[in-house]
């Protein structure tokens, strides 16, 4: 029984580093490598447009997939959902090079 237990347990953490330590890799992978700096302003939104159509001009210059920057913007504009109105204004992040 006691045995049966050490083997569970040694089985338990087992797993648990194996997928702790490919968290860390898969996290690590995500970060931006980007060398561009990130500046934000404020935009008016015009009548046609979207968080996607927003994502595709604006993060250009950066390693964040059009997913990525549209949850970042409903993260800096505290968006619910993804409706947007003409006449709005919203933050927007975009990128550029870095001065060396």
């Amino acid at each position: 029984m006691m045995r049966k237990l050490f083997l569970t347990l040694i089985a338990v953490l087992i797993f648990a580093s194996g997928f702790l330590s490919h968290s860390v890799l898969v996290s690590m992978a995500g970060e931006e490598k980007s060398s561009a700096d990130r500046l934000y302003k404020s935009v008016r939104i015009e009548s046609g447009d979207t968080l996607w159509t927003i994502a595709n001009r604006y993060r250009e210059g950066s390693s964040l997939s059009s997913e990525e920057y549209v949850d970042q913007l409903r993260q800096m504009n505290r968006l619910t959902e993804d409706t947007i109105h003409a006449g709005q204004y919203l933050t927007v992040v975009y990128f550029q090079e870095a001065a060396e």
